[in-house]
């Protein structure tokens, strides 16, 4: 019987899912909008997920292992039973290079955070990441799009139009807004405008995130922003170089997460963690305490499933983590 690994990768702005047999090739995918709710995103996303399979197959398929990713990594392998859990950089640099094993830099944009991810030689020796400003994310994007009352879908179109781009000030989403209002106001074309806001925030990057990293082709460029031709050929321009989108650009965290399922399943075989396709009709709730016992104070989260304590973390001293499925289940994290 062929197996199959789920990948789930969880940020701010997004949840994408993955789901891949034994020889790697994608099945299907999903990607929706977290919405400030991930344990309902997941659940959401793995309705429509199971929904795509039962379509595909006629039945619920087994899965085989599953592994959770992203910012929100922790609390997504709690609610779907994940066999391993581990970071975007780990999990990226694996999908990555199972598209293209030369690829030697990795440029990922999400919805409110960016990074870099430097491979040499099939192994990630060095990555950045950008977390306190939103200039260049997608959703400093998706917000400038609705003020100019364009869909986001047009926005990288319009910039191609584009021959003479103006200087906009990119270091700051707070700057570039009012710098993109004056140049509006001051009779600038749109395209104008949108190709120099594409420039200054690939500059911004560069500047940052970017910092101090030698960047060499191949060049992969991925997350959201990725479907953003205004930005991919900022991003051409600015390096000299060519900057190859993938297929899945968007869920290539939550590919990578379904490949290190499959990996810690193959070292050690057993029965996957994965609660199954009825996480949709299970129900959820978190909440958190401040822990008083000593000065540190620490901010404690638990999960109830069904009413039932699955987890908790957040303890310095380890006092509240005795019940977490982390470690009940010997949960690969990183």
């Amino acid at each position: 019987m062929k197996r199959y690994y789920i990948g789930v990768d969880v940020g701010s702005i997004s949840t994408n899912l993955a789901v891949i047999d034994e020889e790697r090739n994608i099945i299907e995918t999903v990607y929706i909008r977290t919405e400030g709710k991930p344990i309902a995103s997941v659940q959401r996303g793995i309705l429509i997920m199971r929904d795509k399979l039962r379509k595909k197959f006629s039945e619920d398929i087994e899965i085989s292992g599953a592994g959770a990713t992203g910012s929100a990594r922790l609390l997504t392998g709690v609610i779907i039973g994940a066999d391993i859990v581990r970071n975007e950089i780990t999990a990226h640099s694996l999908a990555s290079l199972h598209v293209r094993d030369d690829i030697q830099t990795v440029i990922e944009i999400g919805g409110q955070d960016s990074k870099i991810i430097i491979i040499r030689n099939g192994v990630a020796i060095d990555f950045a990441m950008n977390t306190v400003c939103a200039a260049g994310t997608g959703s400093f994007l998706d917000q400038q799009a609705r003020r100019l009352q364009i869909p986001i879908e047009e926005f990288g179109d319009l910039a191609l139009q584009s021959d003479e781009p103006v200087s906009i000030a990119g270091r700051c989403t707070v700057f570039a807004e009012s710098d993109m209002i004056h140049k509006t106001q001051l009779g600038h074309a749109i395209p104008d405008i949108i190709r120099g806001l594409c420039e200054a925030l690939v500059r911004n990057y560069l500047n940052n995130v970017g910092k101090g990293k030698e960047i060499l082709a191949p060049i992969m460029f991925q997350g959201g922003v990725a479907a953003n031709k205004g930005i991919q050929e900022a991003f051409k321009r600015a390096l000299n170089l060519d900057v190859y989108v993938p297929e899945h650009y968007d869920v290539m965290g939550a590919i990578g997460a379904a490949f290190l399922a499959q990996e810690v399943m193959d070292v050690n075989p057993r029965p996957s963690n994965f609660y199954g396709w009825d996480i949709p009709e299970l129900i959820f709730e978190s909440k958190g305490f401040e822990c008083k016992d000593c000065p540190n104070h620490c901010e404690v989260v638990e999960i109830k499933e069904n009413n039932n304590l699955i987890a908790r973390w957040g303890s310095r001293c380890g006092k509240w983590d005795d019940l977490s499925v982390i470690r009940e289940k010997a949960v690969s994290i990183t």
